[in-house]
């Protein structure tokens, strides 16, 4: 027997705030400040700037987090040890746990709650520092060194600190990641295995190696801090801009929820999985892995694509790829509308919020799926920032309405029955989520 599964709680800390509260006010902002900065104010402080040219670098743009905006819980003693990544799950979780007034701690463990938390690349800068350490000698290298890098990490310090002993797992799945991790725990609660999880991804990868890296595939933006650098779906898009945060959210059996009083925020519908098989880093261009992944949720949620109100689409401001994902949209919404030349309840509406957060790479399903549960819970769907013409080829207006920047809308707490999100991977990895508006 499938059991149902809601979610009650959210967190996270990102370039737009240290308190999802304060990132979804700004995320809808047409008019908040940017997120992005220069690569030189971002590393004015660290001596290695220099000999690293980072000048040299086509990318001179980032999206960090303020690390002063940190939970003193993820700046403990042992915390301020261990790598940022870390630090921003500790602080997400904390935020979740209390948003969704979930009664855990590590003095009472939770035997029926758990924690599905993953990674992309974790704290690149943790090995770097380490290693120059090494130099010096192996007797600098903290203790905390191999557990601050292991991509579990951030799962297993999460159930350290809220005594989280259900199922304890730690997807990695490149920018999907996120989005599986909360795939994985809606299944730990749906089958029975848990009564409520953690779910989420964490990334720390504003570094001069990871932006060296990125930008040696060409795959991120040129584009200064105040030149709209993040700008999916636009027609002079030319890359994405690297971000770094974490998420979380709460998932729980409804039965759990109602007992205890819990604000249910929306219900999990369903979500689908599928690969390219096309190639290591660029998505077919057909967007034919995206389809299939959008497909099996739909499959799993019992729905059409009809029944969508709002895609918040993967679009990471790359050429291929937020063109590769409209045509999937396309077809899906074509199919939909049977060829009658229109669809139900208007046009599919279609927005990414990367414009405004940056790639949070393995963080960046989570924080999505965070802004997609709250699309469903209050009917406000985002914009795309920085998206002033729209250039992803020929697509029927009359079927699916791509959010330019300012072009939020509001549909009411019943505007958005149904609210899909996708994620999609380095390696041909998608995953598609579903969230419906809850009903007792």
């Amino acid at each position: 027997m499938s059991l149902r599964v809601v979610v009650t709680g959210l967190g996270c800390i990102s370039p737009l705030g240290g308190t999802f509260p304060s990132t979804y006010a700004r995320l809808l902002s047409p008019t908040a400040e940017p997120a992005f900065r220069s690569l030189s104010d971002i590393f004015s402080g660290d001596p290695r700037a220099a000999e690293l040219h980072l000048a040299s670098l086509p990318c001179q743009v980032a999206a960090p987090v303020d690390g002063s905006l940190l939970l003193p819980v993820a700046l403990s003693s042992a915390r301020r040890q261990r790598s940022r990544f870390l630090q921003f799950a500790a602080h997400a979780a904390s935020e979740a746990v209390l948003a969704a007034r979930l009664p855990v701690s590590a003095a009472e463990p939770s035997p029926g709650v758990g924690v599905c938390l993953g990674t992309g690349i974790g704290c690149i800068s943790s090995i770097l520092s380490s290693h120059d350490l090494l130099k010096k000698s192996a007797r600098k290298i903290s203790p905390h060194f191999v557990p601050s890098i292991l991509c579990n990490s951030a799962a297993g310090a999460v159930s350290l600190e809220h005594g989280l002993q259900g199922p304890n797992a730690s997807p990695s799945a490149a920018c999907a990641t996120g989005a599986h991790a909360v795939a994985d725990a809606f299944r730990f609660v749906r089958d029975g295995d848990a009564t409520a999880m953690l779910a989420g991804g964490a990334e720390a990868s504003v570094d001069p190696l990871s932006l060296a890296g990125f930008s040696r595939l060409r795959a991120m933006s040129a584009r200064g801090a105040g030149e709209g650098p993040s700008r999916p779906f636009d027609g002079g898009r030319d890359g994405f801009v690297m971000g770094e945060g974490a998420a979380v959210l709460v998932l729980e059996e409804r039965g759990h929820a109602r007992a205890r009083g819990a604000d249910i925020l929306c219900e999990v519908a369903g979500y689908g999985m599928s690969g390219d098989a096309h190639h290591a880093t660029a998505p077919d261009p057909e967007g034919a892995g995206a389809e299939r992944a959008m497909r099996a949720a739909l499959r799993s949620a019992r729905i059409g694509m009809g029944d969508v109100a709002y895609v918040n689409a993967h679009a990471t401001s790359t050429p291929l790829g937020d063109e590769a994902e409209v045509r999937a949209i396309c077809r899906l919404a074509g199919e939909a509308a049977g060829g009658g030349g229109g669809r139900r309840g208007g046009p599919l509406l279609v927005s990414s919020t990367k414009g405004a957060t940056g790639h949070l790479l393995g963080a960046a399903g989570a924080l999505e799926a965070a802004f997609a549960v709250m699309a469903c819970k209050t009917g406000s769907v985002p914009h795309t920032q920085n998206l002033r013409e729209v250039g992803v080829g020929e697509y029927p207006g009359e079927l699916v309405e791509i959010l330019a920047h300012g072009e939020g809308r509001e549909l009411g707490e019943k505007g958005c029955e149904y609210v899909m999100s996708n994620s999609f991977g380095f390696g041909g990895t998608n995953c598609c989520l579903i969230f419906s508006r809850y009903k007792e």
